[in-house]
């Protein structure tokens, strides 16, 4: 999903690019938008936390895609892996977790590989590092709201709020950076949509099984991937 973000920003605005992965994503949820339908999700205990969490999650996908304009693939992705040591931290806060020695060990050994990279106070520490930053501290904010609901709400219905308030959003910016997409960016606009949509799911599910500081620091693999496929592509 976000190596091919990357390859969009080329020809397409990131509020666009953002704005057809939540397109994508809403319709494949409609079915639980309708009321009456068996898989209707739109009953939730949490209705606060899901317009927030919806917000997090645009905002995460947002800024990294914003950053990737200036970065490459794989220097946006590990920027951003200093969302573990966010998770750890606010796990801590919002949820009471006991995080022990080899957790925040595990974080602090990514965090330094992220500094090694970034190389902040020289010459190639380039100004747009701080949009995957932000986009980071997001996701973090994202995560933790899925644990926090992950004991009584459905995945389905994550899911679904989190499309919603995505796209309502991206709906009232995108008119103001519009661009008009070839047949090529559509369908990989779409194909942006179906990847994001499936990682989420699994995400989701992850999180009602796991603590949040145990599955955070396993992220760091996603830079093998967007290494072999940045390179590949």
């Amino acid at each position: 999903s976000d190596v091919t973000a990357k390859y969009l920003t080329h020809t397409l605005p990131a509020v666009e690019i953002a704005w057809l992965r939540f397109l994508v994503f809403a319709l494949i949820m409609v079915p639980a938008m309708i009321p009456g339908s068996p898989l209707f999700a739109l009953r939730t205990g949490y209705f606060n936390i899901q317009i927030l969490r919806g917000a997090t999650l645009l905002g995460s996908s947002l800024f990294f895609i914003s950053g990737l304009k200036f970065l490459p693939i794989a220097e946006a992705s590990a920027t951003g892996f200093v969302s573990p040591l966010f998770v750890t931290a606010l796990s801590i806060v919002f949820l009471g977790e006991k995080v022990g020695v080899r957790r925040w060990v595990a974080t602090a050994v990514g965090l330094l590989g992220v500094l090694v990279i970034l190389r902040p106070g020289t010459g190639a520490f380039h100004p747009a590092a701080f949009f995957p930053i932000v986009s980071a501290l997001s996701w973090a904010g994202t995560l933790i709201m899925t644990r926090m609901m992950s004991g009584s709400e459905r995945a389905i219905t994550t899911m679904t709020y989190s499309s919603i308030i995505g796209l309502w959003i991206l709906s009232l910016l995108v008119p103001f950076f519009w661009v008009t997409p070839s047949w090529e960016a559509i369908l990989l606009g779409i194909f942006i949509g179906v990847a994001s949509t499936a990682g989420q799911w699994i995400v989701v599910l992850a999180f009602r099984y796991a603590d949040a500081s145990v599955l955070a620091p396993f992220q760091y693999i996603q830079l093998l991937w967007v290494s072999i496929f940045g390179f590949l592509l």
